[in-house]
């Protein structure tokens, strides 16, 4: 990953959050020359993602330390795997240890859930999207962590894709203004691509015979009226299935045709994956 300005800020901030006036225990307890080499291992079969930032957070606390990432993102690691070694200062690896760490189990638990889901969905077309239900702040890093499990990003934010979803529809009274709308978007943000929510298959229909429509979201349909709409859309627009979907269930929603399958629970509601700092050498 490239780190901008902003990332860096972030991880600044999550250390001082943890750190704050300084780590009294590794102050007291760790001498001031102590050097060490540590390991970090996974626990529990995984996909990795996050392991560039938890890099750049033993970096930011001291760049004298020399880090080396064993398992890259996107790969597949077994419990007891070591997934990234750092040599340097004690004190300085145990200060960064925990920031480290949370990145590092909150990426990989949405690394993994995607891959459960990409797994679940078998060998259809469908892509498994994410959403904008994320972390706040952590956005750019949780959206990494979905294409390192095998999915794709949906827009990164209010700013980079239209979305007509029905609370915008009722503020301007249904379809009725929906292609005017949608002509001054391609006037003034060309290239922005449009995707509108349908409720039912009627709205499919309509939303069908206005231009400029690319994607129509199929909100909380059943696998049949799914199927429906593919067969009526076919070849004029692409299709998103949203709501409602599991890893039970996914299969069924990605063999209806649909081109997309947007998941918020990638990002909402993924387990963090576990993971631990093992030093394997301390010498004064």
């Amino acid at each position: 990953m490239n780190f901008s300005d902003e990332d860096y800020q972030l991880i600044d901030l999550a250390l001082r959050e943890d750190i704050g006036s300084g780590d009294v225990t590794s102050q007291y307890f760790v001498g001031e020359t102590d050097q060490a080499s540590a390991r970090i291992i996974v626990k529990e079969r995984a996909i990795v993602a996050g392991a560039d930032v938890a890099a750049e957070v033993f970096r930011r606390v001291d760049p004298v330390l020399r880090i080396e990432i064993l398992q890259p993102n996107g790969a597949t690691v077994a419990g007891g795997a070591a997934v990234i070694e750092i040599r340097g200062p004690a004190r300085s690896i145990l200060t960064a240890e925990r920031v480290a760490l949370n990145f590092l189990q909150r990426l990989s638990g949405i690394a993994t859930l995607t891959h459960q889901f990409v797994e679940a969905a078998g060998a259809t077309a469908a892509k498994i999207l994410d959403t904008r239900k994320t972390t706040p702040g952590l956005r750019k890093f949780e959206k990494a962590a979905v294409v390192a499990g095998g999915g794709a990003n949906h827009r990164f934010g209010l700013f980079d894709m239209v979305l007509v979803k029905d609370n915008h529809l009722l503020a301007r009274n249904g379809l009725t203004r929906l292609s005017a709308a949608i002509e001054r978007v391609q006037e003034e943000r060309p290239g922005l691509r449009i995707e509108v929510e349908a409720d039912n298959l009627d709205q499919v229909r309509a939303l069908l015979e206005i231009k400029g429509v690319e994607v129509v979201l199929l909100d909380n349909m059943s696998a049949s009226q799914m199927r429906e709409a593919v067969a009526i859309g076919k070849g004029k627009v692409k299709f998103e299935a949203s709501g409602g979907v599991s890893i039970r269930n996914v299969r069924q929603v990605a063999a209806t045709g649909v081109d997309f399958v947007s998941i918020g629970a990638l990002t909402h509601s993924a387990r963090a994956i576990d993971f631990s700092l093992e030093l394997t050498h301390v010498a004064a």
